[in-house]
């Protein structure tokens, strides 16, 4: 191959190494964002800024390229230029669309594990090609991989897992034992006590995470830091506490928001400072030994790249701006806040909407540690129970409950607990020179501490074990894929070489900009398909007022969820009826949540509006119905098409056109009625609801005699009674929610609502 391909393979590498930087950023976001976000201790545009000098100031004071990129996995003697180029050309490629992946599924991976394993991957497969053309056996592989290394790496993954949530839970049930919930209450002292500790910490981890290595930190400060760690943790603790009570007691600050907003800080710059050569360590490594091999002025195919073994500084202005291209996917990358709100969702003190459904391991685990509790609990003196007990008591307000989407996820010491710990297990890792994922440990820290703060209650145990399962397992599947797919991709690139390459470069970007315009898509949809709003009212003509926009908004997507399901059918469409489908079970499940809400809608009520409870639950009834027809209709659509059944009849189809053009009619003026509070028109709708009932009547009669006398689909005449009944009772269903609302309202009364 001649040079031109390694100029194409350098340009390709600069394009990836963007690329990797968006991605990255998206998946790692999670790392320093979620304690923040979810204690909401200060504004999301605070939080923001805060992540973003952190990042600007770790990206330039970066400690320099990544050694695993140039022979912490492979020995680089043991291969030519040639051979080189291809494993970091197979690593970039399978990395983009790796986190992609994940970031598109909202799932926190590690980028360090996903690099480590592509490099092992693809430097495996082009040491098998050597050793079989040199006629090797598999036992010379140990001369090409750094297996020990490889190996304390996977140990590192492991223990840091088990290490971090054990960790985390620990030192947050103690916290809470010592200051419980009602933190604020607790003398000034106890504040500064904890922050003088939190502060320590996260100054520590930024000195020896962070600035370790840079030419900020001197080497001497660095090695007297080093050499009497204790020294240094007891005088920054008297500081910091001194510090934190002086803030605390004179200047009413809030010792709790400062230590996040620092470790938020500490966290984003650490993550810049190390993590961004997991995204530019290889082109860089790419770029060097490109320089090196043209110099040199022998055959890509006989130059040695011992030379990598020899550790480069990566120069400012590359740093300055992979910093700024990092700020900006921040503030801007949709897929960021969607992989934190898995992590914040999972962490969340109070029930609310679980993403993941419970499997048979999550349901064998809360099984067995409910088992375990009680055994537990046996041993330990029922007076010593009942004061930590009262520790762990939440203040409770049902009226924030119902606005659980504006209240924090978790409270200020929890946030803090969070960074703390991350900090601690980080920094004493990065000293002891242990390899491990920051993105597992900043994870397992907050399901350990939610676990100890008894935010997985019986209530919610199964999904939060399940999601965590979830996360797990894909940390694993990161690993496997990374490994196999970099291998496959190394050799694709070995047999094919620029066509190849050029072939699997379309195929990444094709496949990441589908996934990008899928994705907004969907964030597109959400927005113009409002999601169902929780009552907040306490009276009759309070929640008419404010349920409104919601029968309107169920009203509306009735219409089209049938539509699309006598369409689908007439049609045969079966990718339509798919996602007329998912619609009708999405509807369902947010019916579902407004009827969970009812617990906290009745706990807000005065005894004087002791009435609307009534109206809200038979409100949610008739919701419900309606919802369970419109889902009923779209799943047997959809398997009849699916299973290949004898298409509807001519007639069939268009009885069933009737009736929807006469249901889309009434439905029509009924999302008006609503949208426009107009609640005098029901009375119309109502009068004219017997023309319908008497068409779907007709219809059963009909469709009755030529069951009888022409028909020979059992499929067919199950299928259409089956709509036309449905029908029938989704009819009901809104006509009896049609007659509630319009025997309730009274123009006259003021609704009134909560203060």
């Amino acid at each position: 191959m001649g040079e031109n391909i390694y100029l194409f393979m350098i340009i390709a590498l600069a394009v990836l190494a963007i690329t990797d930087l968006i991605v990255g950023v998206s998946n790692d976001a999670v790392n320093f964002l979620n304690s923040a976000i979810g204690s909401k201790a200060i504004s999301f545009k605070t939080i923001m800024l805060v992540a973003s000098v952190g990042i600007a100031f770790g990206a330039v004071s970066s400690s320099g390229m990544m050694e695993v990129a140039r022979k912490g996995i492979f020995n680089p003697s043991e291969f030519v230029f040639a051979e080189i180029m291809i494993v970091f050309m197979a690593v970039m490629i399978t990395d983009i669309l790796l986190l992609d992946f994940f970031n598109t599924l909202g799932m926190p991976t590690s980028t360090t594990v996903s690099i480590v394993f592509e490099l092992l991957g693809a430097a495996v497969a082009i040491s098998l090609v050597k050793i079989y053309s040199g006629d090797g056996n598999f036992t010379h592989l140990s001369n090409y991989i750094n297996t020990d290394k490889a190996t304390e790496i996977i140990i590192g993954i492991l223990l840091s897992v088990v290490i971090a949530f054990t960790i985390g839970a620990i030192v947050q049930f103690l916290t809470r034992v010592l200051i419980s919930f009602k933190f604020n209450d607790k003398p000034k002292w106890v504040g500064a006590i904890f922050g003088g500790m939190a502060i320590t910490a996260i100054i520590y981890f930024i000195l020896i995470k962070g600035l370790k290595g840079t030419s900020i930190i001197s080497p001497e400060a660095s090695m007297f830091i080093g050499e009497n760690p204790e020294l240094f943790l007891l005088g920054n603790f008297i500081l910091w506490f001194t510090l934190s009570w002086l803030a605390t007691t004179f200047m009413k600050w809030n010792i709790y928001t400062i230590i996040i907003i620092l470790g938020t800080f500490a966290l984003a710059m650490a993550f810049a400072g190390n993590d961004l050569v997991n995204f530019i360590g290889v082109p860089l490594a790419a770029y060097e030994s490109f320089l090196s091999w043209s110099d040199s002025g022998q055959l890509a195919s006989e130059y040695n790249m011992k030379g990598l073994a020899v550790a480069v500084q990566t120069p400012t202005y590359l740093l300055l701006a992979s910093g700024v291209i990092m700020v900006v996917t921040l503030w801007f990358s949709s897929k960021a806040k969607n992989v934190v709100k898995t992590s914040v969702d999972l962490s969340r003190q109070d029930e609310g909407d679980e993403r993941f459904e419970p499997n048979y391991l999550s349901r064998q685990i809360v099984k067995f540690s409910i088992k375990a509790s009680d055994n537990l609990n046996g041993l330990i003196p029922v007076s010593l129970q009942n004061r930590i007990n009262t520790q762990f008591v939440k203040p409770t307000s049902y009226a924030q409950k119902a606005k659980a989407k504006d209240q924090p996820a978790f409270d200020l010491i929890r946030a803090s607990v969070n960074l703390m710990v991350a900090s601690v297990l980080i920094s004493l890792a990065t000293s002891l020179k242990l390899p491990l994922s920051t993105t597992y440990v900043t994870f397992m820290v907050a399901m350990g501490t939610s676990l100890a703060d008894r935010a997985w209650g019986s209530e919610s145990a199964v999904y939060r074990v399940a999601g965590v399962l979830n996360v797990i397992g894909g940390w694993f599947f990161t690993a496997i894929v990374a490994f196999v797919a970099a291998a496959i991709i190394a050799y694709i690139i070995h047999l094919g070489g620029i066509w190849a390459i050029s072939a699997l470069l379309i195929f990444a970007f094709v496949l990441i900009g589908k996934n990008y315009l899928s994705h907004t898509k969907k964030l597109k949809e959400t927005k113009e398909e409002e999601i169902l709003e929780r009552a907040e009212s306490s009276s009759i003509q309070g929640v008419i007022e404010e349920s409104a926009k919601n029968i309107a908004n169920v009203v509306k997507r009735a219409n089209k969820i049938y539509s699309n399901s006598i369409n689908g059918l007439a049609k045969q469409d079966l990718n339509s009826l798919h996602k007329n489908k998912k619609q009708g079970a999405k509807l369902a499940n947010e019916i579902e949540d407004l009827r969970n809400h009812t617990f906290y809608f009745i706990k807000n009520l005065e005894e004087a509006h002791i009435g609307a409870s009534n109206f809200y639950i038979n409100a949610m009834g008739h919701l419900t119905d309606i919802s369970q027809s419109l889902e009923y209709i779209g799943k047997v659509s959809h398997k009849h098409v699916n299973n290949n059944h004898k298409k509807l009849k001519y007639n069939q189809i268009k009885e069933l056109k009737q009736i929807d053009i006469k249901l889309a009619e009434i439905l029509d003026n009924t999302y008006h009625a609503f949208e426009e509070r107009s609640f005098e028109k029901i009375g119309n709708i109502l009068n004219n609801k017997q023309e319908l009932y008497d068409l779907v009547s007709q219809k059963i009669s009909l469709q009755v005699e030529r069951t009888r006398s022409e028909e020979s689909s059992p499929k067919n005449t199950t299928l259409y009674f089956t709509i036309l009944l449905e029908t029938k009772d989704l009819m009901t269903a809104t006509m009896n929610l049609l007659e509630l609302y319009y025997k309730e309202h009274d123009a006259d009364v003021a609704p009134a609502t909560l203060d």
